[in-house]
């Protein structure tokens, strides 16, 4: 009998769905990746079909088999790494979406938090969960669609809807309907989870006014999680890791000790830093949230969440029109030495850390008669690296820890241009490692160590070589210059709309 070769990684991402199989060394021996649609029915909504998740999922996975040659008896476990907060609801008896999943980008429940904030459950949200009353997490989207429909609410009370991020959503597909699970990871970004008691809170809950009897069952990140139902891949296969996929790429890019720090440069910006298994309460407008669980331990991490990143770059492509191609980006503003003060403040929807603002709006300042769309693609690069300056800046003070060095992963960590100008405006080295898609090498290596594929990931040797350093090498002057008109910018896009009766939101 044969033993199996892979590891399948499925990473479940905001605008695309990607399948990554790695060998026994850690390294990839064949991917597939599919984009899906986005949904915008009103401004600030941003909406996923539910069957368009899992139908790319399933297709991808797949197809990274096929071009393997792999079966499932090839495959020692399947690793799931997912975009967080995306809120999805369904009926437990047919396994049917009651609504489009609610998408993190998404602010419709604005106004909610606003009355959260105003009636002072801030402090205990952050106390227990580690989060703010924001949109952007799980429990006020939950909330809406629960009253979207008359009977929603009372079904959901009777036990016949299941509520699930993105993971448990995959695993119950994959399950054919028999695990409704989640991992402590995306648990921690629900704002319906004790992350110190690593248990669903009855306080939270009634906060938010959501039924215990929706709620799916929370696991460690790695172990045995279900099997995958036996038509799917022509027999059942383990699924024995899960993580939210920053998580994941914080485990994946080897920031396993307290004080390593990592950014995936994806549709958003996400920094983590490992605490440890002790949680740092911010002081800064940054999450606490847990990173992963392991072999019965706990590890904790420091996050700032910037929603756009490369959804930047989507925007230059697709709104605006003056690229075809994300790629083309760096070759664009490459045309350019600087963008000539032209500086852009990416708020499109609303401003994450550590202005945590929903109110914020998308603002392009600086613009002359030469202004070409060169500056406007130089621009946005550095909107990313400078929000990126701005969440590294509050780590550090939270945390008390000097950072030495940025591993950044994600897509839009292989620009060059972009590397370049986040270690100048950083005034720090950025690394980034051969594989720059550590998101699903980080639920590879929970799922290997979960199925005993691996015993520990130092087995991996091919897991995380740096491939690149990039040096700073801006003058003091002329960083501390772009710093000073972002920060100027980021003032502007905060004036731009605010409904006094919604202040509150403010910090």
């Amino acid at each position: 009998m044969s033993h199996p070769r892979f590891i399948l990684a499925l990473d479940q991402g905001t605008t695309s769905s990607r399948a990554i199989l790695f060998d026994r060394a850690g390294r990839v021996s064949a991917s597939a990746q599919r984009e899906f649609a986005q949904h915008f029915p009103q401004p600030g909504w941003v909406e996923h079909d539910p069957a368009d998740i899992w139908q790319s999922q399933l297709a991808v996975a797949r197809d990274a088999m096929r071009e393997a040659g792999a079966q499932a008896a090839d495959i020692a476990a399947i690793g799931i790494a997912n975009q967080r907060e995306t809120t999805l609801l369904w009926d437990r008896r047919t396994g049917a979406p009651v609504a489009p999943a609610i998408v993190w980008q998404d602010r419709r429940t604005a106004a909610h938090c606003a009355r959260l904030i105003e009636s002072g459950a801030q402090a205990l949200i952050a106390r227990k969960a580690g989060l703010r009353a924001d949109p952007y997490f799980s429990a006020t989207k939950l909330a809406w669609l629960l009253d979207s429909a008359p009977d929603l609410r009372m079904r959901a009370r009777r036990g016949e809807l299941a509520f699930g991020t993105v993971d448990s959503w995959l695993v119950w597909q994959l399950s054919g309907g028999r695990r409704h699970v989640t991992d402590v990871s995306n648990a921690s970004r629900t704002a319906l989870f004790d992350i110190h008691a690593c248990a669903w809170d009855d306080e939270l809950l009634s906060l938010f006014d959501i039924p215990r009897a929706v709620l799916p069952e929370v696991v460690p990140s790695s172990g045995m999680i279900a099997h995958t139902d036996a038509a799917l891949f022509g027999a059942p296969i383990p699924i024995t890791g899960v993580a939210g996929d920053q998580q994941a790429a914080t485990f994946g890019q080897g920031c396993v000790e307290p004080g390593l720090v990592k950014n995936t440069y994806g549709t958003g910006l996400f920094m983590l830093m490992n605490t440890g298994a002790r949680p740092v309460a911010s002081t800064h407008d940054l999450l606490t949230t847990i990173g992963w669980q392991l072999d019965g331990a706990r590890t904790y991490a420091l996050e700032g969440a910037v929603f756009m990143g490369g959804a930047i770059v989507q925007w230059l492509r697709d709104g605006l029109g003056i690229i075809e191609s994300a790629a083309q980006v760096s070759t664009l503003a490459a045309q350019c030495a600087s963008s000539e003060g032209v500086v852009l403040a990416p708020a499109f929807a609303g401003l994450g850390a550590p202005y945590w603002d929903p109110w914020a709006r998308g603002t392009l300042l600086g613009m002359t008669r030469g202004t070409n769309r060169a500056h406007v693609a130089r621009a946005a690069l550095e909107a990313i690296a400078l929000q990126t300056v701005d969440v590294l800046v509050a780590m550090e003070a939270d945390a008390g820890i000097a950072v030495s060095e940025l591993r950044a992963d994600g897509g839009a960590s292989q620009s060059d241009l972009l590397m370049q100008i986040q270690a100048d405006l950083l005034d720090r080295p950025v690394v980034r490692p051969a594989v720059t898609e550590t998101t699903a090498l980080g639920a590879a290596i929970l799922a290997g160590i979960g199925a005993r594929f691996w015993a520990h990931r130092d087995e991996l040797t091919g897991a995380w070589p740096a491939a690149r350093r990039f040096e700073p090498a801006m003058p003091r002057h002329e960083r501390e210059a772009h710093i000073e008109r972002w920060h100027r910018a980021i003032d502007r896009a905060r004036a731009w709309e605010r409904p006094a009766e919604h202040t509150a939101c403010t910090n």
